[in-house]
């Protein structure tokens, strides 16, 4: 969450003319329901089902970039599943740059809301602590910390395109 998978996710699919799925955003579409909805309504194990039942309907497509949630490569066998079916990705953002990106979130973002800011600082270092085992099995890493403008989104872009040889 506030690492820029959306932000940098699209720029990114722009560059290279292909299409960009946001995971969440494609089971909200499929479901006509949000993703917290879903949550609530199916208990978490049934939503991470769902969830990875959508993960492998969208690696069949072609030429993609997908997007998917933070939680979902700490789930099952996501993480090899995506690696097995294209490059991947993990966006590494220092936890102050997350904590700028996602204080002026809380309101947006269900989980954050009537969070104090040491509140939401120790959200954001336990959540990565928790997450990062998953997150250090992706084929690349790539520091996202800089998507504060139209210039470093660019700038980023194209450090991604070296990275990944594309």
């Amino acid at each position: 969450m506030g690492a820029g998978k959306t932000t940098l996710g699209k720029a990114f699919a722009r560059e290279l003319g292909v299409p960009f799925i946001d995971l969440d955003w494609y089971i909200e579409e499929r479901f006509h329901k949000s993703i917290r909805e879903l949550f609530i309504e199916r208990g978490e194990a049934s939503f991470r089902e769902l969830e990875r039942t959508m993960l492998h309907e969208v690696a069949e497509f072609e030429d993609v970039i997908i997007s998917t949630g933070g939680g979902t490569p700490c789930f099952f066998d996501n993480m090899e599943y995506m690696n097995g079916c294209g490059q991947t990705v993990f966006l590494d953002v220092h936890p102050d740059v997350l904590f700028r990106r996602l204080r002026v979130a809380t309101q947006q973002r269900p989980i954050l809301q009537g969070k104090t800011d040491e509140d939401l600082r120790a959200f954001i270092v336990e959540a990565l602590e928790k997450r990062a085992p998953h997150y250090g099995k992706a084929s690349y890493r790539f520091d996202a910390g800089l998507l504060e403008s139209r210039r470093q989104i660019s700038e980023s872009v194209q450090k991604l395109r070296a990275l990944l040889g594309v």
